[in-house]
């Protein structure tokens, strides 16, 4: 049986499941991106991202009050109160670009050139790699999928933990629910990127090794300075190699 402790965790990220779910089942139109739950001594924090604050604040903060009645007596959070922020990067937030495919193709615009739209808009904000994947019934009245991608996406192994955002929407048309899903890499420093130093480079640290030893007195080339020249030569990890 579990412990208190492990209890209070566990209703914690219940109650914010709930409440992500709802918020983005309500506000996608507001590219919502996220929320944060926080339990203090005057009641419940509750953070909301969304790229369009304007649509859930609403005229005069009608659609906040609202909000606060639906998470008090429905969600049972205590003396809620919602802070709305705009998120970081929202062009490298996969929830967000998700939400605006989605209401694209509600919107009767085909799906191909909202894709290929949001691809391009990705990669041109900095992202390593993103792959957008598109279900349903597309063209006729036998669903399938088509993919796009772009740059480098990883499928396995830590770098999805630390570059990788996935976030899935659905449109609902006349037809039927076409399912979006949107991978983005963000960016950082891949171990598998390497960066061929120029011989320019090479050059350069070697000269300065070279005055170094000089500085100190030594003359003659030795088997650790052999050992820093071939240091100083090997490719530098963490950027994209050049041709």
């Amino acid at each position: 049986m579990p412990s208190r402790i492990t209890r209070y965790f566990l209703n914690q990220a219940f109650i914010k499941a709930k409440l992500d779910e709802y918020l983005a089942q309500n506000f996608y139109e507001a590219e919502y991106a996220g929320v944060e739950v926080a339990q203090t001594s005057l009641g419940t924090t509750i953070r909301i991202y969304a790229n369009r604050p304007a649509l859930i604040i609403g005229r005069r903060g009608a659609t906040i009050r609202r909000l606060q009645a639906v998470f008090e007596q429905v969600f049972g959070l205590p003396n809620p109160r919602i802070r709305v922020d705009q998120p970081p990067d929202p062009e490298l937030n996969a929830r967000i670009q998700a939400f605006r495919i989605v209401r694209s193709i509600e919107r009767g615009y085909h799906f191909r050139r909202v894709a290929f739209a949001a691809l391009r808009r990705i990669m041109a904000a900095g992202a390593l790699g993103v792959e957008i994947k598109i279900s349903g019934k597309l063209t006729s009245e036998r669903a399938r999928f088509e993919k796009y991608r772009a740059g480098k996406v990883y499928k396995a192994g830590h770098k999805v933990d630390e570059l990788v955002d996935r976030a899935v929407a659905y449109a609902r048309l006349p037809k039927g629910v076409i399912g979006v899903e949107v991978i983005i890499v963000r960016p950082g420093k891949p171990g598998d990127y390497i960066r061929i130093k120029s011989p320019e480079e090479v050059k350069d640290v070697v000269e300065k090794i070279r005055a170094e030893l000089e500085a100190a007195g030594e003359k003659a080339v030795t088997a650790k300075t052999l050992e820093e020249h071939m240091e100083a030569a090997r490719p530098v990890e963490g950027e994209e190699a050049e041709e």
